[in-house]
């Protein structure tokens, strides 16, 4: 799973010469919180963002209304945007769990994505939450279920080989520490056309392990 499967190809992208009064409606109606700012061979230069465009209200105290429309509409997207050295990128061949951990990291909500300084494409955390939906089955119907295992070699092969046993099996799994019980995971899977109570039932069967919470959705 890497960025460029799942980043949006051919972003919308903005001159540096655009008003910032043009740049805050081109993203309005198009429901985007990230603008490229490029040049030629859309080399990136820049990158707005919703909170560039608000402007410091202390730099409009002392005008009038008419000086204010007038000061906004002289500002381009180079005067506010964040300059290409400081733009957090990646590259397309980069994992989408490295996209995460930078997002994180560097408290940003997209990252350009780059080829030797091109945009290519950007990933958001919108697209990181539609992926993670899909990972965990999110998109279909089914019984979810959560079960907390011991931290040891061998314990989701369990459940694997308990539903194996009926002829059953997983459609979609996932698994973190569990953030409140050291030495323990919570794995999280999903399985399509079993009833509820016979999955239940089955996985009751396992020893050491615990059903934390189990859903049709």
């Amino acid at each position: 799973m890497l960025v460029k499967d799942y980043m949006t190809r051919h972003p919308l992208m903005a001159e540096p010469t655009m008003s910032i009064v043009e740049a805050q409606r081109y993203m309005g109606e198009n429901s985007i919180r990230h603008l490229p700012i490029v040049g030629d061979g859309k080399r990136l230069l820049g990158l707005i963002t919703r909170q560039r465009l608000l402007v410091d209200p202390g730099r409009l105290g002392s005008l009038n209304v008419w000086e204010i429309a007038h000061y906004l509409s002289g500002l381009t997207v180079k005067d506010v945007m964040i300059k290409a050295g400081d733009v957090v990128t990646i590259n397309q061949d980069a994992t989408i769990e490295e996209a995460a951990r930078t997002m994180v990291k560097k408290m940003v909500g997209g990252l350009p994505v780059t080829d030797e300084g091109i945009v290519v494409g950007i990933i958001t955390e919108t697209d990181l939450l539609a992926h993670l939906a899909s990972l965990l089955g999110g998109t279909v119907s089914g019984v979810r279920v959560t079960i907390r295992v011991p931290d040891r070699t061998g314990e989701f092969a369990k459940v694997t080989s308990a539903l194996a046993s009926q002829g059953w099996g997983i459609y979609a799994a996932g698994g973190v520490p569990s953030p409140r019980h050291p030495g323990y995971w919570d794995e999280v899977f999903k399985v399509r056309g079993v009833p509820k109570d016979a999955l239940v039932a089955v996985l009751k069967t396992i020893q050491g392990q615990e059903i934390v919470d189990v859903r049709e959705d």
